[in-house]
């Protein structure tokens, strides 16, 4: 995405564009499993786009993970994303490690 989005972000609200993993799927053994599959209740990661401001444990470019059943999508300029509170979210992945940390926050 190039420059900044023209929104702002409302109390615990993100704005996250979805993996571009969404499709088919491969297996651990090669086997390639298509979108249309049911394989039970599969969470989706997003990269984080926007945030508002009582976000806490979230920033602008973290991947987090939600249950793609509980979205609202919106496009913007032609872009379509997804908005989340952040108590929606059941994981985050971030390149901000300190020290005895993996980086992946459940």
């Amino acid at each position: 995405m190039s420059g900044k989005l023209p929104i702002r972000m409302l109390a615990d609200r993100l704005l996250v564009s979805l993996d571009d993993e969404a499709g088919d799927r491969r297996s651990t053994g090669g086997i390639v499993i298509p979108a249309t599959a049911t394989l039970g209740k599969r969470l989706s990661w997003a990269r984080v786009q926007a945030i508002g401001a009582h976000v806490r444990s979230v920033e602008v470019g973290d991947r987090v993970l939600f249950d793609p059943d509980d979205r609202s999508e919106v496009e913007v300029r032609g872009e379509d994303f997804v908005l989340l509170r952040e108590r929606d979210l059941h994981a985050v992945a971030s390149e901000r490690i300190e020290e005895g940390q993996t980086g992946l926050y459940l």
